[in-house]
């Protein structure tokens, strides 16, 4: 017997396809059941309007743009086309990229168009992983899409602006999907062992257990739900024929091992909230200070599989790459800020080529933490009441007035100088000759220590050496 014979309907009465897997399954039926994409069904929105059947009258679903749908996988790509079949009373055809050829295509639209013609009925076409779509392919949608025989729904992983042709790409509206966070999966988890459609509360998941499942997937729902389906398979096959004693079926235990067990991967032991969260980010942040970068590989990975935020480690990739490389190598904090860019542009697990790249960029560099220094030694003196008046020759001289104050007088513009650098006083009076930033000689900052020696004696005593 199935292990999910029992379920024949969901629990408004529709039928539930009891073989196909748990995934498919709990697929959302509405959009109040889809998680972590509001920014796009806000009320009139494009996708909002195809999902929605037409108001009569209201012109509510008049002229709906084709659409590319650009998320990571399990963002709910396929499951806004399902809405769309299932809701906008528009006839729907699926094509998959993967197995599709021009042929089908043009069979598809050719049939849309004499539906159009001879009933008015719309064609919803859905094509999965467009990026596999080869020019021609992709060229052989653009009259359909241009005259609106067909609204294309086109999915893909891929950054469209590479992986989709020019005129298709401009005829669309290209729609992020964002990825889900940890609670979006944990609320899909719950769901899934709750609901008729898929575990029917035959099972009680540990919240370790739960936990590891989330960690696992990532920002993919299908994978979380195909790791729950594996661990709760196994868990009700050991025990198929239990009963409680009021003869109803016994709720089985669904724990971290059975979930370590299904999945075949060892549980990471990581609480974000909790004391490993701070040892293992310490841990990496020291080994990256420390230029070691086997070690900085190692913690990075251990955050990775327990499914720490990417976007938190890279943030902390980038502070570090100012407070613990600094000018030492100037083009590091580049490095992290582009990396910070990526992370959050395309999600994991891609990302993790990212975070190590820059992670790698702070570890192998030259150190100095002059810049943290300086800027340290800069603020307790601010907060240690030592300010002063800015000098006068350095206050603003533009606006009325300001030239009877005397603001701005006898200040000495640097480029009509040699080596646009003179001598004059920037600091206030209580604070001459203070030094806050002192060059080490690591990296490029030794070739700053040199200038900065020679652009100190010009500006303290008008001599340069």
């Amino acid at each position: 017997m199935d292990l999910f014979d029992s379920v024949g309907t969901d629990d408004v009465g529709l039928p539930v396809d009891t073989h196909a897997p748990l995934a498919v399954r709990m697929r959302p039926r509405n959009l109040s059941e889809l998680v972590g994409q509001d920014h796009l069904l806000t009320p009139g929105s494009p996708l909002q309007r195809l999902v929605s059947p037409d108001d009569p009258g209201s012109g509510q679903g008049a002229g709906v743009s084709s659409v590319i749908l650009w998320g990571p996988p399990g963002t709910g790509k396929t499951t806004l086309a399902y809405l769309v079949a299932r809701g906008s009373g528009r006839r729907f055809v699926e094509l998959s990229a993967v197995t599709a050829g021009v042929k089908d295509v043009r069979a598809v639209v050719e049939e849309a168009r004499r539906r159009l013609t001879a009933s008015g009925e719309e064609t919803v076409l859905f094509v999965d992983e467009v990026h596999r779509f080869s020019r021609s392919q992709q060229d052989a949608l653009l009259p359909s899409v241009e005259n609106r025989w067909v609204t294309l729904m086109a999915a893909t992983t891929e950054n469209p602006s590479f992986s989709v042709v020019s005129p298709l790409l401009s005829r669309s509206l290209l729609l992020t999907l964002h990825p889900l966070g940890a609670d979006d999966v944990r609320t899909l988890v719950e769901r899934a062992v709750a609901d008729s459609r898929g575990l029917g509360g035959r099972v009680r998941l540990d919240d370790d257990a739960r936990e590891q499942i989330v960690r696992m997937a990532g920002s993919d729902a299908r994978k979380s739900l195909t790791i729950l389906e594996a661990a709760a398979g196994a868990v009700l096959a050991a025990a198929p024929h239990q009963a409680d004693d009021d003869g109803s079926p016994t709720v089985a235990a669904l724990t971290l091992a059975d979930v370590e067990q299904a999945a075949d991967v060892a549980a990471v032991r990581y609480d974000r909230q909790g004391d490993q969260h701070y040892d293992v980010i310490s841990a990496f942040i020291k080994s990256m200070r420390g230029s070691d970068p086997d070690a900085t590989l190692h913690y990075l990975a251990r955050m990775l599989a327990a499914g720490e935020d990417p976007r938190f480690i890279a943030r902390r990739i980038t502070i570090h790459a100012a407070e613990d490389v600094g000018l030492a190598d100037p083009t590091v904090l580049s490095t992290a800020v582009a990396a910070q860019q990526a992370v959050a542009l395309i999600g994991m697990p891609e990302a993790r080529l990212v975070l190590a790249e820059a992670a790698l960029a702070v570890a192998t560099a030259p150190k100095s933490n002059a810049v943290t220094v300086g800027i340290s030694r800069a603020c307790a003196d601010v907060a240690a009441g030592k300010a002063g008046q800015v000098p006068v020759h350095l206050r603003d001289s533009h606006y009325a007035g300001a030239q009877r104050l005397g603001h701005g007088a006898d200040y000495r513009y640097p480029h009509d100088y040699p080596h646009g650098v003179v001598a004059q006083q920037y600091l206030p009076d209580e604070l001459a000759g203070q030094r806050y930033y002192e060059p080490t000689g690591n990296g490029f900052e030794k070739q700053i220590a040199t200038r900065l020696e020679a652009v100190r004696r010009i500006l303290h005593d008008g001599t340069a050496r």
